[in-house]
C-alpha cells in the first residue's frame, strides 16, 4: 500500500520500521523539526527523521500542516492512507481528506480512555491494571474517531513509563502492519467512558509527602525517564528513581524513619516510600546504598521544601 507517515518519537520509529519491513510503500514522512537536546542543546533529528534518513526515505518537517500547500503537497505524493503516531500536530480537516482510505492513528491507549498526549503516563498515575494500543480512523476531534483494532496488554507492578513505552511500542507497529492486511469493522467510541490524559507538566513531577505512599510510587514510575519525580534535600534537588509503598508510623510526611542500604524510607500522609534507586543533582542514578555512602542521611531529616 502506498503510504505518507507522519511521526515523531522513537514510539514512531517503530511503526515506521515495521511498515517498511512489510513492504508498503511510504512516499513521503512527515516529523517535527528538529529540536536541541543535549547538554550541548544542538538540533537533532527526530527518531523517526533518522530512521527514515537510513531508509532512504523522503521526509518533510513542517512547523505547520495549516499551510495549504501542505495538503497539496500530500496529495501528490498520492497516498492510499496516512498513519500517524505520536506526530505532534494536528491534522487539519483538508489533511484529514487527502488519503483515499483517511488518516490511522496508533494510540497508546484502550481508546476511549485516557485521550490525549499522555496516555501511558496518566495509565500509571491512575493506578490501571492494563493498557494498550487502539488503532483508529481519525476525524477532528481529539483522539474520537472509530477504532478498528485493539489489544491490552497488562501493566505490571515494576513497569515505568519507559518500559511500558518499549512494550507498546512493539504492539503498535505490530497491529499497524496487521490493520493494512485486510478490512476491519470500525467500532464507534463511547464517548460516556472517555477520558482525558493531558500533558506532563514538570511541576507535576514533584513529591508530594502530604500524598500517600501509593501515589508518590505511582508518581515515581510514571516519570521514568522523564522528567524524573523529584523533591529536594538540603535544599537541592533530589531525583527518585526507584521505590515503593510500604506501612508508615504516622511521622510527619517528608521525614525520613529510616536510611540503610536496603533504602530509605520516608513517611508520606499516608504509608511511607521506601525508595531503593535516587540521584543528586550533578550526580548519576545509584542505588541507596551507594547514596548513602557518598551522603549521611539520618533518621529525622526532612526531605521537600
Amino acid at each position: 500500500m502506498r503510504l505518507v507517515f507522519a511521526g515523531t518519537p522513537a514510539f514512531a520509529a517503530a511503526a515506521l520500521a515495521a511498515l517498511h519491513a512489510a513492504g508498503h510503500s511510504i512516499s513521503l514522512v512527515l516529523t517535527q523539526p528538529d529540536r536541541p537536546a543535549g547538554r550541548g542543546l544542538h538540533p537533532t533529528a527526530s527518531a523517526v527523521k533518522q530512521l527514515a534518513r537510513e531508509l532512504g526515505l523522503a521526509v518533510e518537517q513542517p512547523r505547520t500542516l495549516r499551510d495549504p500547500q501542505t495538503a497539496q503537497r500530500l496529495a501528490a505524493s498520492a497516498p492510499e492512507a496516512m498513519i500517524v503516531a505520536a506526530y505532534g500536530l494536528i491534522l487539519p480537516p483538508d489533511v484529514l481528506r487527502v488519503p483515499r482510505l483517511g488518516c490511522i492513528n496508533i494510540h497508546a491507549s484502550l481508546l476511549p480512555r485516557w485521550r490525549g498526549a499522555a496516555p501511558i503516563q496518566r495509565a500509571l498515575l491512575a493506578g490501571d491494571a492494563e493498557t494498550g494500543i487502539s488503532i483508529m480512523q481519525m476525524d477532528e476531534g481529539l483522539d474520537t474517531g472509530p477504532v478498528l483494532l485493539r489489544e491490552a496488554i497488562a501493566i505490571c507492578e515494576d513497569d515505568t513509563a519507559g518500559t511500558l513505552h518499549e512494550r507498546l511500542a512493539a504492539l503498535g507497529a505490530k497491529l499497524i502492519v496487521r490493520a493494512l492486511e485486510r478490512p476491519h469493522a470500525a467500532q464507534p467510541q463511547d464517548d460516556a467512558l472517555a477520558t482525558y490524559a493531558a500533558k506532563i507538566e514538570k511541576r507535576e513531577a514533584r513529591v508530594d509527602w502530604r500524598e500517600p505512599a501509593l501515589l508518590n510510587a505511582r508518581k515515581v514510575r510514571a516519570f521514568d525517564p522523564v522528567p524524573g519525580a523529584a523533591t529536594i534535600y538540603r535544599t537541592q534537588p533530589l531525583k527518585i528513581w526507584k521505590a515503593r509503598a510500604v506501612q508508615g508510623t504516622g511521622m510527619e510526611p517528608g521525614t525520613v524513619m529510616a536510611a540503610d542500604a536496603s533504602g530509605i524510607t520516608v513517611a508520606c500522609g499516608e504509608g511511607a516510600l521506601h525508595i531503593s534507586e535516587l540521584q543528586r543533582a550533578g550526580g548519576k542514578r545509584v542505588t541507596a546504598q551507594a547514596f548513602l555512602a557518598g551522603c549521611a542521611i539520618a533518621a529525622g531529616e526532612r526531605l521537600g521544601e
